[in-house]
């Protein structure tokens, strides 16, 4: 898998320390709330229709406005079958305060999986890459949890001409995360192991092969 040089990203000119501007309680840019709150997983996304539809990689859209984090949990120092923990996030909208899925992910995984001692490896698969306050706060989390990798998969590309959303996604490469583009056999992957799939094929839609290089063309410009 592909992944972006972490040296070059942190020394590209305009990556400044955000810190004070994601401090708990201010609110995202996109109306996302950061008070403490915890919820738990879905085991799978219940319709494959609704993946194929927020997973699709299209390089520009405003009306996939539902965001899901695909997520696993690997103990580095115990066999890798029997360590593996996987579920399912989806951003948390009205009634509830709004929060994106990313932290929603963190509240759980702090309360139910993070561990002091073990290294653990995190991977992602989102439907869009993280927000500017979000990448903000996820690397605030892997710098004070060392023991703590992540690998981020993205669908598409949120906001990515934003000049806040580029250095987030900066910050969070700086922090030692991988920051890549879904590929086809990335969303295979997705499919067997968290879509209620109902015994279908993923079947890949017309134009993803040219949708993911643009993104990565995209990406690589960050």
């Amino acid at each position: 898998m592909r992944g972006f040089p972490k040296q070059r990203l942190c020394e590209r000119r305009g990556v400044e320390d955000a810190g004070h501007r994601a401090e708990l309680g201010q609110s995202c840019p996109r109306g996302c709330s950061q008070m403490p709150w915890t919820s738990h997983p879905m085991e799978r996304i219940p319709r494959h229709k609704t993946f194929s539809f927020y997973f699709r990689n299209l390089p520009k859209t405003n009306i996939r406005n539902r965001n899901y984090l695909c997520f696993e949990v690997k103990g580095k120092e115990q066999p890798s079958h029997a360590s593996v923990h996987r579920g399912v996030f989806q951003n948390q909208v009205y009634p509830h305060a709004p929060r994106h899925a990313e932290l929603c992910f963190l509240s759980w995984f702090r309360d139910e999986m993070l561990s002091r001692d073990e290294r653990q490896h995190v991977t992602w698969f989102v439907s869009w890459s993280p927000c500017s306050t979000c990448a903000e706060l996820v690397a605030q989390f892997l710098e004070q949890h060392r023991n703590v990798t992540l690998s981020i998969f993205a669908a598409r590309l949120s906001y990515f001409w934003d000049p806040a959303t580029r250095q987030g996604l900066r910050r969070l490469c700086c922090k030692g995360a991988l920051v890549d583009i879904m590929s086809l056999q990335h969303f295979e992957y997705c499919w067997e192991r968290f879509v209620n799939k109902k015994n279908k094929s993923f079947k890949p839609w017309w134009n993803l092969d040219q949708n993911y290089n643009y993104l990565v063309s995209e990406l690589e410009e960050i």
